[in-house]
């Protein structure tokens, strides 16, 4: 059941009656952990949500104080507190809440201790014209990202000087917090997770042992890739600040617009104009491609603004097999000058039509008052 602020019930998240013992809601809570563990549902993003939303369910019915106020106010007066974004914050708030070293196994370990994680991403843009984009094309790309400070080494201290063992959490780089019957385990708010502090910063990167630096990559841009896709480039990221593998780079696709073609997907729209005798006679016009001009065939009769295609002489797709198809609206162009020649044949068709003609044809409110009988 959703509430008013968007949210299932805490106690309908982990299954449990509204009178149920921490015992249970401590074991409900283990099983719905286990059953959506991330390593478990690799790429399930229900999974990860449902994880995510039993973590924080957990957080304020396994602590009596906040489970008394969710009683009596519900979800306004839960007050909780992190709404988990990260998994990592999960394991490392709830990985070893029972001492239970079952429990921290299928958490991968990753409960105890300092976690190797991953450094930070970071993006690039890459401009491409529509054929570069069709058929693929390699691309130098610079962009900025961290490096390691040659001056102190990533220590972060000031030369000769060394990093100190944090007196807060004694090199851990977690404290652990007991409530009522449960321990939860924080990252250290001294050294933030380090496991140590610096005294002494180093004067070229303020203690961050880490730089900004620009660097030129190659990247392949497959063919047939569309404005605002992306391309990955592994591991060239930023640097782990604990040991983990380097972050990736995103570049991300931006497709110049052409004059001709507009692009629907795979496939590639022209427009091209024709005259009121090719539509009406039919003709074998040329039109442009990106692989040069191709005829096509118009039959007599045409009307203005009628698509017709070309087959396979659209975009490819990065992601499967198969090219698009070239679409060709065609419009007729009627001329704003004409010879006399010109004139005086359309005035003959127009005779032979019984159509009537400027300067001789009745005016539309001419027309109006005659069906009205004003005329």
């Amino acid at each position: 059941m959703a509430t008013m602020s968007g949210k299932r019930d805490y106690y309908e998240v982990l299954g449990v009656e509204r009178t149920a013992s921490d015992k249970v809601i401590a074991e409900a809570y283990r099983r719905l952990a286990i059953k959506h563990h991330p390593d478990k549902n690799p790429g399930d993003e229900d999974a990860i949500a449902l994880f995510k939303e039993a973590a924080e369910a957990f957080e304020v019915l396994g602590d009596r104080d906040r489970r008394a106020r969710y009683d009596r106010y519900g979800h306004a007066g839960a007050a909780a507190g992190r709404h988990f974004t990260d998994v990592n914050d999960i394991f490392a708030a709830f990985g070893d809440i029972f001492g239970d070293s079952a429990f921290g196994d299928i958490f991968g370990g990753r409960g105890g201790g300092r976690r190797a994680n991953k450094g930070g991403d970071v993006r690039c843009d890459v401009t491409l014209d529509l054929v570069e984009a069709a058929r693929g094309v390699s691309k130098t790309v610079e962009f900025e990202r961290h490096e390691v400070c040659e001056d102190c080494q990533g220590t972060g201290a000031k030369a000769g000087s060394a990093r100190l063992t944090c007196s807060y959490c004694g090199g851990r780089g977690q404290v652990v917090q007991s409530t009522g019957i449960f321990r939860v385990q924080t990252t250290c708010p001294s050294c933030h997770g380090a496991g140590s502090i610096v005294k002494e910063p180093c004067a070229k990167c303020r203690a961050a042992g880490y730089v900004r630096q620009r660097v030129k990559r190659d990247v392949q841009i497959p063919a047939g890739i569309d404005d605002q896709m992306r391309v990955r480039l592994p591991g060239e990221g930023d640097p782990s600040t604990n040991g983990g593998p380097r972050g990736d780079c995103y570049c991300f696709i931006k497709v110049k617009e052409h004059p001709l073609f507009q692009r629907d997907g795979q496939h590639l729209i022209v427009r091209i104009p024709i005259s009121y005798s090719q539509a009406a006679l039919g003709s074998t016009i040329e039109v442009p491609s990106l692989d040069g001009p191709v005829d096509l065939r118009v039959p007599a009769g045409t009307q203005s603004g009628e698509l017709f295609k070309v087959r396979g002489r659209g975009m490819p797709s990065p992601r499967a097999r198969g090219i698009g198809d070239l679409l060709v609206q065609v419009n007729i162009e009627v001329p704003k000058t004409i010879s006399s020649k010109q004139e005086e044949l359309l005035r003959q068709l127009a005779e032979h039509e019984h159509v009537e003609v400027t300067p001789h044809r009745k005016s539309f409110f001419e027309k109006v008052r005659e069906y009205f009988g004003e005329g």
